[in-house]
């Protein structure tokens, strides 16, 4: 399952907000090292770089067409950033980070009460992993999704897809609190003005929980299934189409001091 980079920055300014309050909320201290777990095509990198401006970043992603896009950023195109492309559930530091941020990536990965603590183990003493992640599944864009998926001749397709579980904030305040000398965890719900009605909403979730479904269609079923997704959102951004509809997205945020 590839990323298109292109999709994802459609909505930049939208996706990156979170990250630059998810570091307002790491306490100010010397950052050498650090590393962007999941950087995708950059923009948490660059918040990152202006948090810390004399930090040395390894910003790492499993995907090319992410990293690529990465580097064309004049911002990151300096002696202080590395680009390395791998996997996050295969990911040790070389040495200990003063601070490890995961933005908007963890939730793809399985088994969160083995990699949160295996993350903490990579953190300096005082060191901070950064997560944030979308808390969105009883939101209408994934409602609609599960839906649609599990209707008709969809149901076949999708019968043995398993994405990762989600997780409620206990959660990983009980895992990380015996681990930290500090845990804060909290709950944002956004609000995004999209212009464009409910085909601004198809489009957004095109970049992130529709791909795991569309990855597994041909061109022909995938504009099927499109259609079928935009249909039932409609019930829920009603409206004409080119009206602007409010898309609420909450979002799940920790921050864990060692």
């Amino acid at each position: 399952m590839s990323w298109s980079a292109s999709q994802y920055t459609r909505f930049e300014d939208q996706r990156t907000r979170p990250v630059r309050d998810l570091l307002a909320a790491v306490a100010p201290r010397p950052v050498r090292h650090a590393t962007d777990l999941g950087c995708g095509p950059g923009n948490s990198t660059e918040v990152l770089l202006q948090r810390y401006p004399d930090t040395q970043v390894v910003a790492l992603d499993n995907d090319q067409d992410m990293l690529g896009q990465a580097r064309q950023r004049p911002r990151l195109n300096v002696p202080r950033v590395r680009f390395e492309q791998a996997d996050i559930g295969q990911w040790t530091a070389p040495e200990p980070q003063d601070l490890i941020l995961a933005n908007a990536s963890l939730q793809w990965m399985p088994d969160h009460a083995a990699l949160y603590p295996h993350l903490v183990r990579q953190l300096s003493e005082g060191g901070s992993l950064a997560v944030q992640t979308p808390d969105n599944l009883d939101e209408p864009g994934h409602r609609r999704l599960r839906e649609v998926a599990g209707s008709g001749e969809w149901t076949s397709l999708f019968a043995d897809l398993n994405l990762p579980p989600r997780h409620p904030a206990t959660f990983y305040f009980e895992l990380l609190d015996p681990l930290c000398a500090r845990v804060d965890v909290w709950r944002t719900t956004y609000h995004h003005p999209l212009a464009g009605g409910v085909d601004a909403v198809v489009e957004w979730f095109k970049g992130s929980a529709l791909r795991p479904y569309l990855a597994r269609l041909d061109e022909r079923q995938q504009s099927a299934f499109l259609g079928q997704y935009r249909e039932a959102l409609r019930a829920d951004y009603p409206g004409a189409d080119d009206a602007q509809v409010l898309l609420a997205f909450p979002r799940l945020f920790i921050v864990a001091t060692r």
